[in-house]
Order: C-alpha cells, then sequence, then structure tokens
C-alpha cells in the first residue's frame, strides 16, 4: 500500500498510485538533500533581499562579445545567455544562503518516495508563460527531453541517471531514476533546468539558433534588440509569481537592457558617459587609478567592493591535457614554476589579490591541510594511483616572492623537464624522443586580454630563461569560444563559477565522460579514473560529513596534477555605479546580484 506521510509542511497531497506501490511519499514545499531548509513554511522571502523596494526604472548593463541565438542551450550558435535567467522559469529555486534546498517556483510542491526512485514535481496552478497559457506537465517533460536530445551535449551526460519522465496529470510529472543510480543530488538538480513551452516548439526545432525571443515564463519579456548591439527586456506586467517568497524583493527594473562591448575597458568610459549604469570591475590597476573623476568625486557614481562568501571564481591557465606535450603532469608543475603572481600583485594588482589555492578557494571545502579522517581513508584506496607525497602535505603554490626564491623555481622547473625527458638542445628545452623543442601557445578572448598582455611578459621571459617559448594571443570572444568548445588550443586563460554545493557538475567539468565531447566543460581534457570516483563519490555521499571529505579528495587530486595554473581571487566584487541604484543591506555577503537592486527616483 501507499502511505502519505501527513506534517505542518504539506498544504495538499496528489497520491497516485502508479509505480509507487509500497513506497512512502512526502510531499514537501521544499526539497532539501540533507532535509534541513533554512527557511520554513510559510517564510515571506528570503534575508539577502528587500521585499520592499521600489519597482520602477530602468537599468543599462554591460554585455561582452556578441550574439545570434536567443537559447543559450544548445551547442551551436553565439547565445545571449544573460536573458535566460530572467525570461524563463525552473521548477525550483536554491538560494545562495541554503545551497542544498529547492524552494518553490513553477512547482508549488515536491514529492519524493522514501526508496528515493523518483522525484514528482507538482505545478503552481498560477504558473502561466507570458501569452496567458498554463505552464504544464507537457511543457516540462518537452524542456527535458529536448535538453537530453537536442541541447548541448553536457546535459546528456548531466542527466543520465533519469530512466524516463512520466505524465501524472497536467499539473503533475515525475523524474524516475536508474535503478543502479545513486546520485542523491539529482532530484536538487532537477529544479533548476529552464521550462520551455511545448506549443511553442511545436513547428520549430530545438537544436537550431533563433533570433526569435523565447515564450518564458519569467518576469521579463525580450522587447527589442539589434544583433551585437543591444538586447532591451522589459517587465512583464502579468508576471504570475511576482508575489511568491522565493521571488519578493527581485527583479526590480522596469527595463533591463544590455549593450554590447567588446571590451572591458572601455565600459569604464560608457559609465562615465552616462552609457550604462554598472560595471564590475575586474581590473586592479583600473580601479585603483581609473576612477579619478568629477562624477565619482561629487558621488554620482559610486565605487564599491561587496564581500562574498561565494566559491571564489576558478580563474586559471589551462592545459589542454589531450596533447602529448602536456600529458605529463612533471611538464605542466615546471611550467608553473615560472610564473611569478608575488610580482603581478605588487607590481600591477596593487595587493589587492590572493592567489587561488583550490578549487574551492574562499570556502571551507578547501583541502589546505594534510588528508586525515575520513578522507584519508578515501584516498588510501587510491595509493597505487597517487604521488606520494599527497598524504604528507597540502598543495601549495610556488613562492617566487624574491629572486633567490626564482632562481630556485626555475632550477625545480629543469630538473621536472629532464625527468620528463626533456633537456637542452641548441639552448632550447627539447623533447629527447621526438626532437621538437617545448613551445607553449597561451589565448585569452579580448574582452580581458588587454589586461593580461602585462602579466604574460615576465611569465614568458622566465620561461625563456629556460628554453621554452612563449607567445601570447588575444582573439576576439566569439573565435576563442569557438576554439575551446573545438579544443583547438594549447593553453587557455579559463574562469569557472563553481557551485557553493560542488556536485553533478563536476563530472562536466572534471569528468572522463566529457572529456571529448566537443563544447563540454572539461576543456582540459581530463580523463583520470580517480577523479571519476571521487566525483561519483561526492555525488553519492548520504551525508555532510562524508561529502566534504570526498570534495576535499577530489580538491587534493585535481591540484596535485597541476592540470591548470592557479591565478587569482578577491574575497570582494568591485562594482562602481550611479547613485541613483540602490542593493540591500545585509550581513550574508551575496556579492553582486543585480537582480535584487533596486533604483530610487
Amino acid at each position: 500500500m501507499l502511505k502519505i506521510i501527513r506534517n505542518s509542511l504539506i498544504a495538499f497531497v496528489c497520491i497516485c498510485l502508479s509505480n509507487v506501490a509500497n513506497a512512502t511519499v512526502v510531499v514537501r514545499d521544499y526539497l532539501s538533500l540533507y532535509d534541513s531548509p533554512k527557511y520554513k513554511t510559510g517564510f515571506s522571502h528570503f534575508e539577502f533581499v528587500n521585499p520592499n523596494a521600489p519597482k520602477q526604472g530602468k537599468i543599462n548593463l554591460p554585455a561582452y562579445g556578441s550574439f545570434d541565438n536567443f537559447n543559450p542551450f544548445i551547442f551551436k550558435g553565439i547565445a545571449f545567455s544573460n536573458g535566460a535567467d530572467i525570461t524563463l522559469e525552473s521548477l525550483g529555486y536554491t538560494p545562495f544562503d541554503d545551497p542544498t534546498t529547492a524552494y518553490p517556483l513553477l512547482a508549488e510542491k515536491f514529492e519524493m518516495p522514501d526508496d528515493k526512485s523518483f522525484v514528482g514535481f507538482i505545478l503552481n496552478p498560477k504558473a502561466k508563460f507570458a501569452n496567458g497559457e498554463k505552464v504544464s506537465a507537457d511543457d516540462v517533460i518537452f524542456s527535458f527531453n529536448a535538453l537530453i536530445t537536442k541541447g548541448a551535449p553536457l546535459y546528456k551526460i548531466y542527466y543520465a541517471d533519469v530512466d524516463k519522465v512520466v505524465k501524472v496529470n497536467e499539473r503533475h510529472v515525475r523524474f524516475y531514476f536508474k535503478k543502479n543510480s545513486t546520485n542523491r543530488e539529482l532530484p536538487l538538480i532537477l529544479t533548476q533546468f529552464k521550462i520551455f513551452s511545448a506549443q511553442e516548439f511545436k513547428d520549430k526545432d530545438f537544436a537550431v539558433p533563433t533570433l526569435e525571443p523565447p515564450l518564458g515564463s519569467g518576469p521579463y519579456i525580450i522587447d527589442k534588440f539589434e544583433v551585437n548591439k543591444f538586447v532591451e527586456l522589459k517587465r512583464n506586467p502579468n508576471y504570475w509569481a511576482k508575489n511568491l517568497p522565493s521571488r519578493k524583493g527581485f527583479f526590480n527594473f522596469d527595463t533591463i537592457r544590455f549593450e554590447f562591448y567588446q571590451d572591458t575597458t572601455v565600459t569604464l568610459q560608457a559609465l562615465f558617459a552616462g552609457e550604462i549604469d554598472a560595471r564590475e570591475e575586474y581590473i586592479a590597476k583600473i580601479w585603483v587609478s581609473g576612477y579619478d573623476n568629477k562624477l565619482v568625486d561629487e558621488g554620482k557614481i559610486k565605487k564599491e567592493a561587496i564581500s562574498h562568501n561565494n566559491p571564489a571564481a576558478l580563474q586559471f591557465f589551462g592545459f589542454n591535457t589531450r596533447l602529448e606535450k602536456f600529458a605529463d603532469s612533471r611538464v605542466r608543475e615546471a611550467i608553473g614554476l615560472a610564473f611569478n603572481f608575488e610580482w603581478a600583485n605588487e607590481k600591477l594588482f596593487y595587493n589587492q589579490y590572493e592567489r587561488i589555492y583550490s578549487l574551492f578557494s574562499n570556502t571551507d571545502l578547501a583541502a589546505t591541510d594534510i588528508p586525515k579522517g575520513a578522507e584519508l581513508q578515501i584516498l588510501k584506496k587510491f595509493k597505487d594511483q597517487l604521488p606520494d607525497d599527497i598524504f604528507s602535505q597540502s598543495y601549495q603554490n610556488p613562492d617566487n616572492s624574491t629572486p633567490e626564491k626564482q632562481r630556485a623555481n626555475l632550477k625545480k622547473a629543469v630538473k621536472l623537464l629532464n625527468e620528463a625527458g626533456y633537456d637542452f638542445v641548441n639552448g632550447k628545452m627539447t623533447n629527447l624522443k621526438t626532437k621538437e623543442p617545448l613551445t607553449i601557445e597561451v589565448l585569452s578572448n579580448s574582452a580581458n586580454g588587454a589586461s593580461f598582455t602585462r602579466v604574460m611578459l615576465p611569465f614568458i621571459e622566465n620561461l625563456r630563461k629556460i628554453g621554452i617559448d612563449m607567445t601570447f594571443r588575444n582573439l576576439e570572444v566569439n573565435i576563442f569560444k569557438n576554439r575551446l568548445d573545438n579544443f583547438e588550443f594549447e593553453v587557455a586563460i579559463l574562469s569557472y563559477r563553481l557551485s557553493n554545493m560542488p556536485g553533478n557538475e563536476q563530472k562536466e567539468m572534471w569528468g572522463s565522460a566529457s572529456a571529448d565531447i566537443k563544447g563540454s566543460f572539461n576543456v582540459l581534457g581530463i580523463k583520470n579514473p580517480v577523479v571519476d570516483t571521487l566525483i561519483q563519490g561526492l555525488i553519492n555521499a548520504n551525508n555532510e560529513q562524508v561529502y566534504k571529505a570526498y570534495v576535499k579528495a577530489l580538491d587534493r587530486v585535481i591540484m596535485r596534477q597541476h592540470y591548470f595554473i592557479p591565478q587569482w581571487y578577491s574575497g570582494t566584487e568591485r562594482i562602481a555605479y550611479k547613485s541613483s541604484l540602490k542593493h540591500p543591506q545585509t550581513k550574508l555577503k551575496p556579492g553582486v546580484d543585480i537582480y535584487t537592486w533596486w533604483l530610487e527616483e
């Protein structure tokens, strides 16, 4: 028999006997990985927003590169990705201050049996698209199937443990999992994909890039645009979710306009000229010395470094390990020894940065000491596949703070290269087997490449001292993306935004299954069975202690393999904006979330 647990969290229960005989099913107004939601039933809004923010006015924001497509979930085309978050809705919403819980959005209730064999979503009867049509189970099923069959290749990997999707009724859909699935995070992940209108795609191919704005159920509608110049979105006056607790305090502008630029530095003058209203600053030198302007002096433009406790953006020089010359970790480590962060931080960055030291810098998930406890027991299983020193020391970036230390690091680099089969031939560091000198091409994109030129010059000079020729190329944003998507690069300057709760996405970033899929996030081509096992372990973890042990083990193994050369991060997000813009004052340190800001006219 089917049993239903009733408690104070349940407003109503939808009972369906199909395929769940002898299972206990709980229906709640939250979906939590560890059944410990921060926000209780009846909460009015999240703590990091202003629920009384006025909804008015227009904001102009910068975007970079170009676009020829409004669907960011397919492989082809250059997508306008900014619009997806505000024109399309998902089944649930996970706030930054509770990363293990999803709260109602399109789904009013979440359904879960005790055997975790499926997750069910009961849709809000008020949920509707911008044209007034109700969001239905058919739309959810269409959107999921479109992603895994016609979307970017990574989605097929991401949702691989879903066995089938079943329509229970017009407002109720279930995702059944494969029998051998132990992916505890999958129910939470399924709350996050965006829902399209099945009717809209009745006679259209989801996989084909389009400049026809999608029919969404979100707070904004794409109103007008000019390719590669701007996209303007206006508030949907009939937005169905404006009073939901998960939406109160968000989306406070009547109009949001994105102006497109090819270079981040150009947008500073655009801010002073009144073409845009806010811009994040990514260049320390400009932050310190570039705002000497009357508008700033008079307080009409504000500069603010907003603290955050999010994982630091993982910014790095990434090796294409598919190439033979970068297949040996000793070669990668040797190249990294020549990068002088200390010099760059002092001479170029005004000591505003710290060095990336982990996949999860700025969080308690970083493996900063020697392995112990549960993590040590996990790593011992792979003792024969891991370097001995991984058990006795934590990852440490090289210290190039003095000339003596720089020389010592270059000597160490030469020793590592010798061990990997390289030596000097006519002054060039040469592979003794292939007789090919070791050369390196580093790629960046035009949005930030100009600022990296100064960083690269001493790096190039240090490598020259040990017989390695490095070149630096700055490509247009679209060309750069195409090169990465097709793995046509040697070393690339990359930056990843990581989740507060690392999980299934780690497969896409570091997992073997995604290494050969063009357009995947595993740009580095990592194929490491230990990494694969550790990722699966953190996904399967049945409690927080085990989960953290697997996350730290993964961090330790990837950092020790030197798949990339860490760059730098800041514990604040720097933004300059017109004084008429306001944002919530909170101790939660959310960083910059422009969709919680508002305009005071």
